[in-house]
């Protein structure tokens, strides 16, 4: 199984990228969040999982280990796929979907696309103890401040969900941050 590629973007398109690795190109669908960051030219290490199926071998790429025992862990769920997974994996930060999944969350989980509140549901009860410990932070970080930054952010016109995983990031980082300060700062990383 592949579990791990070095080598150099030569092409970014929809929900993936194309990697040479030491002459071999490998078509690697990668989260939205991971793909922005990229640049073609840029050499890159990138965290893999091989899945087989009958329509042929599909490579699924992300930045560190944390994102990746996320996906395979989602993908023990019955009902979500690699599609399920990797909107998950771009609506909420690695962080932040393993708090979700450990409190069940589910404010957080339907942030994603493609997640109503059945999978949502589903997959807090079926991963239900299941999230390893050095993934969870362990500590609830919403606010009264998150909620308003969050929701000047959706009157802005970004998605709930997108906005609802920057802010929670940056508050985790920033606890003291003020509503004006977390919106700010979400705005310089949503665009």
């Amino acid at each position: 199984m592949i579990r791990y590629l070095k080598g150099t973007v030569v092409q970014k398109g929809e929900g993936g990228f194309l990697l040479l690795v030491g002459g071999v190109g490998f078509w690697v669908q990668a989260p939205e969040t991971f793909l922005h960051t990229l640049r073609e030219g840029q050499e890159v290490a990138v965290h893999t999982h091989l899945q087989t199926r009958e329509e042929g071998l599909f490579l699924y790429g992300f930045p560190d280990e944390e994102s990746l025992l996320l996906f395979e862990l989602l993908l023990s769920v019955s009902g979500v796929g690699p599609k399920v997974a990797l909107s998950l994996l771009s609506a909420l930060t690695p962080r932040l979907l393993a708090q979700a999944l450990a409190q069940g969350d589910l404010r957080l989980l339907t942030a994603a696309s493609g997640v109503g509140k059945r999978l949502a549901e589903r997959i807090a009860l079926e991963l239900k103890g299941k999230v390893p410990p050095q993934l969870q932070t362990g500590e609830k970080v919403e606010s009264q401040r998150a909620e308003e930054a969050i929701l000047a952010l959706t009157a802005l016109g970004f998605k709930e969900g997108q906005a609802r995983s920057v802010v929670l990031d940056l508050l985790a980082q920033r606890p003291q941050a003020q509503a004006q300060e977390l919106i700010k700062e979400a705005l310089k990383r949503l665009r």
